[in-house]
């Protein structure tokens, strides 16, 4: 029993070692208590080497994990703190990767509107975080740590027993700032997913145009065809147009792959309205009066146009080329 339980026993040297080890994965909140312990102890006059040298050890095993830290706010009267970091990538033309981190659920118990406005704080780094990406992704981060910043002054504030009057002015001024801000991540959410959504409709437009005009050279008589990728151009500047009006928005938290499925759609709607209506005029359910003279084929392309370009026109028009039902026997 003895040679199975010695390995288990362990010097008193080698605990001391490996307690004043700094763990791997330093926890923010881990980070803040050593800060606080080192400033305290700083302003009070008398710093301690080991205090310092602790708080540098955490520091710097959380910046090999979450990346630098390049902004921060500490608080100085209480335990609190918000901090972001930043993680260079492999390659140095692409933007950081941010993160946001926070430390003060205990510290505004007593202060829940500024608790409220910290979870929105929160709530915007995830969402920015997830969803932005490059330059905007980086501003919207920054500006997301600067509201943070001024609201754990209030708190630090009140530690400090100030007027509570002027952190009440300070509070509204802040919940404008983080409005502002949701609206920035708002507008550069759907602003990318309206890039994802135009690349959709690129390439499901480049394939349709090709395979039409590869049917078209085979038979010119094909005039749906001419009419099918009119239509399906039709929609695609009808997009165009719609984000240039700034009346075009879409649902910007599903991610990249349904944005882009929603985009390849669209060409294909407008396609298929074309080859609907211009099956109607081919079909005798609507007149045309240049169909059957040469130049035809132009007024095929501008219907299929219309009727891509314009959804609600196209389906008005294959409701009246419809015959109506007559009313029931008696």
């Amino acid at each position: 029993m003895t040679e199975l339980t010695q390995p288990l026993v362990v010097a008193p040297e080698a605990v001391s070692t490996h307690a004043a080890e700094v763990p791997p994965a330093v926890t923010f909140s881990e980070l803040v208590y050593a800060h606080f312990e080192w400033w305290q102890k700083l302003h009070a006059g008398h710093e301690a080497p080991r205090t310092v040298a602790r708080y540098h050890e955490l520091r710097d095993a959380f910046e090999r994990r979450h990346g630098e830290i390049v902004s921060a706010y500490w608080c100085s009267h209480v335990e609190s703190a918000a901090a972001l970091t930043q993680k260079r990538r492999r390659l140095p033309w692409l933007a950081p990767v941010s993160r946001f981190h926070r430390e003060s659920d205990w510290a505004t118990q007593n202060s829940p509107e500024i608790a409220h406005e910290l979870h929105r704080c929160d709530e915007l780094a995830v969402r920015a975080r997830t969803v932005l990406t490059g330059v905007r992704g980086v501003i919207c981060m920054q500006l997301v740590m600067a509201c943070a910043a001024h609201l754990l002054s209030l708190v630090d504030a009140r530690a400090a027993h100030a007027d509570p009057t002027a952190a009440a002015d300070v509070l509204d001024r802040e919940r404008k700032a983080l409005d502002d801000v949701d609206d920035y991540y708002r507008n550069a959410a759907n602003g990318q997913a309206q890039i994802v959504y135009f690349g959709g409709m690129a390439a499901v437009a480049i394939a349709v145009s090709v395979v039409a005009t590869v049917w078209l050279a085979v038979d010119t008589t094909a005039r749906p065809v001419a009419a099918l990728i009119a239509g399906v151009f039709g929609a695609v500047v009808s997009v165009i147009q719609r984000i240039n009006a700034g009346k075009f928005s879409l649902e910007y938290d599903v991610g990249r792959p349904y944005a882009f499925f929603l985009g390849g759609l669209r060409p294909l709607i407008g396609g298929a309205f074309a080859l609907a209506i211009s099956s109607a005029f081919l079909g005798g359910l609507l007149q045309l009066p240049v169909a059957d003279k040469p130049e035809g084929v132009l007024a095929y392309v501008v219907v299929g146009f219309v009727a891509g370009f314009s959804e609600r026109w196209a389906q008005d028009t294959l409701a009246a080329a419809l015959p109506s039902g007559g009313p029931p026997d008696t």
